[in-house]
């Protein structure tokens, strides 16, 4: 059986559904369709009785999956409102995923950054080629890893661990991630298809309704870090996805720069905020009645008077 789709691939062989997020173009990273078409595909493999295993994976050999992709993540500097929705979508596939009845394995085939490690996370199961490195780089680029990360890498590596991987933002090599608990095995290239098969095949000789619930009740803590933290995430999230961090990570990204965290830091130290470089939004035009002028400016944005 196979789903058409067009970010995503979608095949059922031999009880086995395999979801591909297929973007090498972009590193595999998702967006907006993608997250709706991976829900769907859940959704798909969860009411099909013919599937017993889900494996989640990305297309090549490059990236399993780098995150959200930072080209649509523009469009929330104007419109940062609309990052709500489109957590809602990122949020909406992390739960079809857990929810899904069945195990899941993820298929780490390349690079594993942001999002991408949290849908690693999300899986219940993980294998992962040797040329694999996994990174968090939030605090690098203007985001939060609420979405899975901050919740999860304490239950999977320990507190200590996941502080060094949420706040330094370090690259984690494949070995490092088997002995650190972020992967269940590590093999060569070559052979992982024949890996993640025979983790399929021992999960497939298990009883389908007492595999479900053992999943449910292993998932306690996964579930509960979650359902406690996820709104607030979107939310905050949402109010600052047009800040000035979001801004200047997304901008030295399109730019292919350093980010400029000393900038940043000095806004601060000035008295400051980096979000408001011209001041505060408290000056009135006398001239003309504009109000809500900054506080730093010298004439009017609107008729040009001096202020």
């Amino acid at each position: 059986m196979t789903a058409q789709y067009e970010r995503i691939l979608y095949q059922v062989t031999n009880h086995i559904a395999t979801v591909t997020i297929n973007r090498p173009q972009v590193f595999n990273a998702f967006d907006y369709q993608t997250l709706r078409e991976m829900s769907d595909a859940f959704r798909t493999a969860a009411d099909d009785d013919q599937v017993g295993v889900v494996v989640l994976t990305g297309a090549g050999e490059r990236a399993f999956c780098t995150g959200a992709d930072l080209n649509e993540q523009q469009q929330f500097l104007k419109r940062p409102h609309d990052y709500f929705k489109w957590f809602g979508a990122f949020q909406d596939a992390h739960d079809q995923l857990r929810w899904i009845g069945k195990p899941t394995i993820a298929r780490l085939n390349g690079i594993v950054v942001g999002g991408g490690n949290e849908f690693n996370l999300a899986c219940d199961l993980a294998i992962a080629a040797e040329h694999v490195t996994i990174r968090q780089i939030g605090n690098s680029r203007g985001s939060v890893a609420a979405g899975g990360a901050t919740q999860w890498l304490p239950l999977f590596v320990g507190e200590r661990r996941a502080r060094e991987i949420l706040w330094l933002n370090e690259e984690i090599t494949a070995p490092q991630a088997l002995a650190w608990g972020l992967v269940n095995q590590v093999v060569p290239w070559s052979e992982l298809d024949a890996a993640v098969n025979a983790m399929a095949q021992k999960l497939l000789r298990k009883m389908p309704d007492v595999m479900r619930y053992t999943k449910t009740q292993t998932n306690f803590w996964k579930e509960f870090a979650w359902s406690q933290t996820v709104m607030h995430a979107r939310d905050w999230l949402a109010l600052h996805a047009a800040s000035a961090e979001v801004q200047e990570g997304l901008e030295a990204f399109r730019e292919k720069r350093p980010v400029n965290y000393d900038a940043l830091r000095q806004a601060k130290m000035d008295g400051g905020s980096p979000d408001l470089p011209w001041g505060s939004y408290t000056r009135t035009c006398a001239h003309c009645g504009a109000a809500h002028l900054p506080s730093a400016m010298k004439f009017c944005g609107n008729c040009g008077a001096a202020l």
